[in-house]
């Protein structure tokens, strides 16, 4: 299996400081910082990116589990909202999914849904994150 690389460079102080994230495919490179990450900062975070990696894992893994039962989707459309609290530790990721897939029923969906939460691998390694909520639609 492959092994992926990202990068982190931090330059400063925690609060007058600033950081520059790069991905190694390229596709993303950016500025960060403390208001980035703590308030209303224009950059992006680690949390942000957290974030994007569970949404696009746990999509691709629900389309996995679909596929291999018969239920090929459409359309699979998963946002994660990560809740970073004191300490600083994220104490909370909301798992919003809703997906378009013919001929599945709601029961079927929402059990499948919940393995693609328990199995997907960045799930795994977020074991650590005391509570992740899933909420799952199944658009007809």
């Amino acid at each position: 299996m492959a092994i992926r690389h990202a990068e982190a460079q931090w330059q400063g102080t925690l609060k007058e400081g600033g950081g520059h994230l790069k991905l190694e495919s390229g596709v993303f490179e950016g500025p960060y910082t403390w208001a980035d990450r703590f308030a209303d900062g224009g950059g992006t975070n680690p949390e942000e990116l957290l974030g994007a990696a569970h949404a696009g894992c746990y999509a691709m893994f629900l389309s996995a589990i679909l596929t291999r039962n018969n239920y090929p989707p459409t359309r699979i459309d998963a946002r994660a909202s990560v809740h970073l609290g004191d300490g600083p530790t994220i104490t909370r990721i909301d798992l919003d999914v809703a997906a378009e897939v013919p001929g599945l029923d709601g029961d079927k969906f929402q059990e499948y849904a919940q393995e693609a939460k328990e199995k997907c691998p960045v799930s795994k390694a977020l074991a650590a994150v005391e509570e992740i909520v899933l909420t799952a639609t199944l658009i007809s």
